[in-house]
């Protein structure tokens, strides 16, 4: 073979190449395949119980906070409701998770009114307080309550990002706190797209 032919046959299988689908470039760090973060059993605020299986099907954004939380847990809570706007007809196919980290006040009462001000579709779910320290390893967040001027008064510090399941039910990003909802959406497009 010539010069000519080998050169032919690299700018062949360059522009080959560069034809082929690139994988998604995500916004959110793309954690696909990770050992934790992989599921939960948990009850929501309407007593049921519930897994990740229970949203085979849909996206499923989880995010750990309180009810009592004066910024990261709204703001990021109206992000999610924004990015499922932003989605369009393919809103329908994200499903919102909030995990109170403060079971002493979220009462299931609270938190369902508290999901209902960002979307009547996300749940909120719940952990017995002898059970909240081991899922919160499994996920790797930080969490710590802090106390304030009263007893009921306290406040709690904890990790502020967000999980990203696929429809299979298989983890695939975290979401850094603030990263908004456009970003957001624009990663939920493309691993519907996937």
């Amino acid at each position: 073979m010539n010069r000519r032919h080998l050169l032919a046959m690299g700018l062949g299988t360059l522009w080959l190449s560069a034809c082929t689908d690139a994988p998604a470039s995500f916004s959110g760090i793309d954690i696909t395949g990770a050992d934790y973060a992989t599921g939960f059993s948990l009850t929501d605020h309407n007593g049921q119980p519930r897994t990740l299986a229970d949203f085979k099907g849909k996206l499923v954004v989880l995010f750990f906070g309180f009810t009592q939380c004066p910024d990261v847990c709204p703001t990021t809570m109206s992000e999610l409701a924004e990015a499922k706007r932003l989605l369009g007809v393919d809103g329908d196919r994200l499903q919102g998770l909030f995990v109170s980290i403060d079971p002493e006040r979220d009462t299931p009462e609270i938190m369902k009114q508290y999901m209902a001000s960002f979307d009547p579709s996300f749940l909120a779910l719940y952990a017995a307080p002898d059970q909240l320290p081991a899922l919160a390893k499994s996920y790797k967040i930080y969490y710590k309550k802090v106390d304030g001027p009263t007893p009921t008064s306290y406040t709690m510090d904890h990790s502020a990002g967000s999980y990203v399941y696929d429809t299979q039910g298989r983890i695939r990003l975290y979401h850094r706190y603030g990263s908004g909802a456009p970003a957001l959406a624009s990663d939920l497009k493309k691993l519907l797209a996937s």
